[in-house]
């Protein structure tokens, strides 16, 4: 981990100009329609998208809170190439069934279940799982659990803090999702968590109309309002430290989330030898903000990992309460 070469930019000065009309590499990405799949997990019917040749290795795509899997829909074409790119509605989250009772285990459960759904695990290569933000917690889990079946994981933009820094969700009162007379009106009132400018006006339209459902009187959100219920995220720096696969950790550049000093915090519990890649000009949403430095990025990681060996160790010294 090396300083920054340029002085710091406040975040206000990152944002550029409106961009409304989307430009030619979106609207071919959006041509390429992946097929919509479906199975069910724990009673619940979970939906994801998939892209490209169902022979290629398998490449899982996590989205974050209050998300959906059509947040990767201008992001998957270009993994497609060398990839089958799977892209889940985790429960209660877009077109997926919501629960009585969310946890993490069963998000991981989700994940793993779509990865046999696609037949990641018939190929010859393991599949990769990357997860956006709270996706990104259900990775680190995932790759705890279960990475002895993964060739690797990558989380973006998704912090495990220090004992001084909380990593718990804030305090949210319940209130039931409001319906909207008009699309129009609901997609005006559609804001980023956390809150953040962003210039790629295109992308947000496509992706808050996405995030919208028709229900009696209107419109009204997809995700469910009480998720956050009882719900406990656990022990991230332990379960980050357990990862039982390759591991990768990508970051935003004015990310309020996973600053420069929580990368490094990461990377010491990874041994120092995972990559931590900075995406300039990015914010915590990171595929919204630079999509194509992000796929990039992303591909060249990949590309790397096709041909290189691991090199994190994962005999930790005192075990680990993950094992299985």
């Amino acid at each position: 981990m090396s300083e920054s070469r340029f002085p710091p930019i406040a975040p206000g000065d990152v944002q550029g100009p409106l961009v409304t009309e989307a430009p030619e590499w979106f609207t071919r990405a959006l041509a390429i329609e992946p097929e919509i799949r479906s199975l069910y997990v724990e009673g619940a019917r979970i939906e994801y998208l998939l892209w490209g040749d169902v022979t290629k290795p398998g490449l899982l795509l996590v989205h974050g809170n209050g998300a959906h899997a059509r947040w990767w829909s201008f992001i998957a074409p270009f993994l497609a190439h060398e990839y089958c790119v799977a892209a889940i509605n985790v429960s209660g989250m877009g077109d997926s069934d919501w629960r009585d009772n969310y946890s993490l285990e069963v998000f991981a459960e989700e994940q793993m279940a779509v990865c046999e759904d696609a037949g990641f695990f018939k190929n010859d290569e393991r599949p990769i799982i990357v997860g956006h933000s709270f996706g990104g917690f259900i990775t680190i889990l995932t790759g705890a659990l279960y990475g002895d079946r993964l060739a690797g994981t990558v989380l973006v933009d998704s912090p495990v803090n220090p004992p001084e820094r909380s990593s718990r969700p804030p305090a949210r009162e319940f209130r039931q999702h409001r319906i909207y007379p008009t699309i129009e009106e609901a997609m005006s009132r559609f804001r980023l968590a956390p809150s953040q400018p962003s210039e790629n006006k295109y992308i947000l339209d496509y992706i808050t109309r996405h995030s919208l459902k028709q229900v009696e009187g209107g419109w009204t959100w997809k995700f469910d309002p009480a998720i956050w219920q009882r719900f406990d995220i656990g022990n991230l720096s332990e379960r980050l430290a357990a990862t039982r696969c390759r591991i990768a950790i990508m970051r935003g550049e004015y990310s309020v989330l996973l600053p420069a000093e929580i990368g490094d915090y990461m990377f010491g519990l990874l041994g120092r030898s995972a990559p931590v890649i900075e995406i300039p000009q990015a914010r915590h949403h990171l595929m919204l903000d630079q999509p194509l430095a992000f796929v990039s990025a992303l591909r060249a990681l990949l590309a790397d990992w096709d041909h290189s060996k691991p090199t994190r160790r994962t005999d930790f010294p005192h075990g680990s309460p993950f094992e299985v």
